[in-house]
This record gives structure tokens, sequence and C-alpha cells, in this order.
């Protein structure tokens, strides 16, 4: 298998695909990365000493867990028993799985893949091209929701000779992304024109309301376990009452960029909307979401308890009563 022919393809498509909006770090983000390894060489190979490996990859999140990245790098230091430095390159295509979840600072993740190899050999002219089956895992930590570091390892089974070499790596990279648009809340339709006609009047109807006050931890956007009852408790009321609709509104505190504070509470509303419709049979058409970040505060922004308490998601339902 030759990995190489598909460079260009394959950096087209996700170049093209990256102006679509997505979830930074989640599904449509793009991430480039510059890398160094440490290749253990198998001792079939006779070198003096292992290389040292620089080079750079570029992925797409397929979904927000899954990633398709693709990497190349060049072999440097390795060293053949007359002293000439040995030159080769690599070139890898791997699938990345992400645990945790798209807002979580630490993401570890497994891959696998294949990658391309051509590089010089001990002892004779000319370079030696391979194929190698590629297993790995490590983790990434997110500075911020665009910047990020990473350090893991490789397995590099070499499918044409038959023997296994390994690879720690780090590197820093870029993540684009964009935080997903609020679903605008249903607009309703105009109510007939009352047509004119004597009639008994009727006993007013009793208004009956449900309200929703979803807290999170500091600059995350999952829903606790211990908020589940109270969605579902808005869920069933909108199921009982079919003709209603809702618009579920993000917020934060007050600490970190106003830009970044509004991605967190359009990332918190969706959150909360998720719920509501995947998990307990809203439907969707009747459930809008908005992020309102940083500016409308419930509590003082100075002091923790009031912080905790600014990070909220709200909504709220009315309807005549049965």
């Amino acid at each position: 298998m030759k990995l190489k022919n598909t460079l260009g393809a394959v950096i087209g498509s996700l170049v093209a695909v990256s102006s679509l909006n997505a979830l930074a770090q989640g599904q449509g983000a793009v991430e480039i990365e510059g890398f160094a390894k440490k290749q253990y060489f198998d001792s079939a190979r006779e070198f003096d000493n292992d290389g040292n490996l620089f080079g750079g990859s570029i992925g797409y999140f397929l979904t927000d867990d899954v990633e398709l990245r693709l990497g190349y790098d060049e072999v440097h230091n390795a060293r053949a028993d007359d002293g000439r430095n040995i030159k080769g390159s690599n070139t890898a295509l791997d699938a990345l799985y992400h645990f945790n979840t798209p807002s979580d600072s630490l993401r570890p993740y497994v891959s696998a893949g294949f990658s391309d190899q051509s590089i010089g050999q001990n002892g004779r002219s000319g370079r030696n091209g391979s194929t190698f089956a590629n297993l790995g895992g490590g983790a990434k930590y997110y500075f911020t929701e665009n910047f990020y570091a990473r350090a893991g390892v490789e397995a590099q089974y070499n499918i044409d000779q038959g023997d296994t070499e390994w690879a720690p790596s780090v590197g820093i990279g870029l993540n684009f992304g964009g935080g997903s648009k609020p679903v605008p809340a249903p607009v309703a339709e105009p109510a007939p024109e009352p047509v004119a006609e004597v009639a008994p009047t009727p006993e007013p109807a009793e208004t009956v309301r449900v309200e929703l006050d979803v807290k999170f931890d500091f600059d995350k956007s999952k829903v606790k376990e211990e908020s589940y009852s109270d969605i579902k408790n808005l869920a069933d009321f909108m199921n009982q009452y079919p003709q209603t609709n809702t618009t579920v509104e993000g917020h934060t505190d007050s600490v970190g960029t106003d830009a970044y504070n509004q991605k967190l509470s359009e990332r918190r509303a969706n959150a909360v909307r998720e719920v509501l419709v995947n998990q307990y049979g809203v439907g969707s058409e009747r459930v809008g979401s908005v992020g309102y970040g940083e500016s409308r505060p419930v509590a003082d922004n100075a002091t923790e308890a009031g912080r905790a308490v600014n990070r909220r998601v709200e909504a709220e339902v009315e309807a005549q009563a049965q």
C-alpha cells in the first residue's frame, strides 16, 4: 500500500470541509499539528543509533470523537556503521478515536492506520520502502479551544519485513472550529381572524407553567447527572401539552473573554436541548437554543458563589390547563 499519492487529494478535501460550522474540537473541526518523534528502529536495520523524526499533520473530525489524520515526517540523526547519515521519510494516514467530550480540556485517544516509509540502508546504497500498520494511543490537552499539546506512542508493524518498531511523540497544534449556531425558536403561526358570533362567555382557563434552571461546572458544557430529572420534568410537561414550544438560554460567569463565554453559553444551551430532544423525545422543531454569554448575570460575579449561580441554562413553558 502506498499512501503518498493520496496526499494532495486528502488535503484538498480537508480544506474544503473546514468552512462548515462546527463545535470546536468536534465534528467538522480541522487540526494542524507540528510534532517530533523518537524512532526506535528494529535491530535488523543495524543502525548505530535510533533516529529523531520531525514533521506535521492535518486532521479532520468526521464526528465529535473520530478524526482522520494525514501526517508526514523526515528522519534525522540515524547513522550507518560508516558514519553516514541515514535519510528517510514517512507518510501516514490514521484514524483517531477521542474520549471525553469536545468541551473538555483533556481528551485521551487511541489511533490506528497505515504508513509508507522510504529510508536509507546500512551497508548499501538506495532506500528501502516498507508499509507499516500503526496502532497507538495518547492524550491531547487543550489550553484553549483552539490551541493544544499532545503526547503519545505508536507501535509500527512492518508488513513487508515482519518486525515492529516504536515511536513515542509530542506535538503542538491548532484547532479550527466554531460554536454551532443556535437553533432559532419556532415561529408561531398567526391566529386566524375571529368569526363574530354570539356565544356564552367561557370560564377563564388556568395557566400552568414550568421553569428549568440547570447549573454547570466551571468552563464545562456537560450536563450533570443530577440535572437530568429537572430536564425530564420539563420534557414531560411539553409532551403533555404538545402545542407548547420553548427556547433554552445558556449563560456563563464573567471569567474569560466575551467571545469565549459566548461560545461556551451556546454549547451549554445546545447540551440541554440535546437531552430534551434525543433522550426525552421532545420534537426538535419545538426546542430552540440561544447563548447570552456573560451578559445576563443573576448574581454577583465578584464571588465564587455568585459565579456558580451564573453558570446556568434556563427555560420556561406555559400552557392552558386541560
